[in-house]
């Protein structure tokens, strides 16, 4: 009788206790108290444009008409290429091409030097070196300014840890996670810490992806240089297994240790 309530409260421990919500594993949920968002409904973001900062690279291509003769409206085949391979090789595309903002807010451009661009969206440094390069260039010109990429980091409970850098403008915090693998079973979803960087330093921010409400939020897309850390729940420190397969296994094994040590103990 006594070995039948061992194994009882073993069983009763440890499935209580690697027990995991489906409510805290969801993404996107209408919480309580919050107001719902349907299916259906429109969602408008009011973004402010983002501004430049130290270390973020940009890409600077310059053009006159008799490049659009020689080439046409696309990019030059070898430029093509180098971006080409530097995508397949999953490494920095821009980092040996584009400008880098240096701690002074300044890039460096041939012909024209030092130019301040800290704290200016992509569209007014394209108007800034359009007027510096009419300076040494009579003919008509297509300056065009693009960010080098979205460069960010993810940690703790994802399956794919790392540094990632995606070719793109804009990014949801849920492309992040899926770049990453996705979070892990364990994965505390409604305290997601979120390290962004100002130009006076770093601010953490609190994320809950468990709410619907978080596609309204300032944090919905990410900016260069992110860093998303993702806690694990409380039952890690039980050690428990993530899904019921897991847990039967870590059951079946305590019962069988512990019937082993008792058929020692009570010879």
């Amino acid at each position: 009788m006594f070995r039948y309530k061992i194994f009882n409260l073993l069983g009763f421990f440890v499935i209580f206790s690697s027990c995991v919500s489906n409510n805290k594993i969801l993404y996107l949920q209408n919480l309580e108290g919050n107001l719902p968002i349907s299916e259906n409904q429109m969602i408008n973001y009011d973004l402010p444009l983002y501004r430049l900062q130290f270390n973020d690279i940009i890409d600077v291509k310059i053009r006159t008409n008799e490049d659009f003769l020689k080439d046409g409206f696309g990019a030059p085949q070898g430029q093509q290429a180098n971006m080409m391979q530097g995508g397949m090789a999953g490494g920095d595309a821009f980092y040996m091409t584009g400008y880098t903002i240096d701690n002074e807010g300044n890039i460096r451009l041939p012909m024209i030097g030092e130019v301040k661009v800290s704290q200016l969206t992509l569209d007014e440094v394209r108007v800034k070196i359009e007027n510096e390069l009419k300076q040494y260039i009579k003919t008509d010109l297509d300056v065009r300014v693009k960010l080098g990429g979205i460069r960010f980091s993810t940690l703790g409970e994802v399956r794919r840890p790392g540094k990632y850098v995606v070719l793109q403008n804009q990014m949801t915090i849920f492309e992040a996670i899926a770049q990453s693998g996705d979070l892990t079973n364990i994965a505390k979803r409604d305290d997601i810490l979120l390290i962004r960087q100002y130009p006076e330093g770093s601010k953490l921010h609190k994320i809950n992806l468990n709410d619907r409400q978080i596609i309204q939020s300032p944090y919905y897309f990410i900016q260069p240089s992110d860093q998303i850390y993702v806690p694990p729940m409380k039952i890690r420190e039980l050690g428990a297994g993530e899904n019921a397969a897991q847990s039967l296994t870590l059951l079946i094994s305590s019962i069988s240790a512990i019937a082993l040590i008792l058929n020692l103990v009570t010879r």
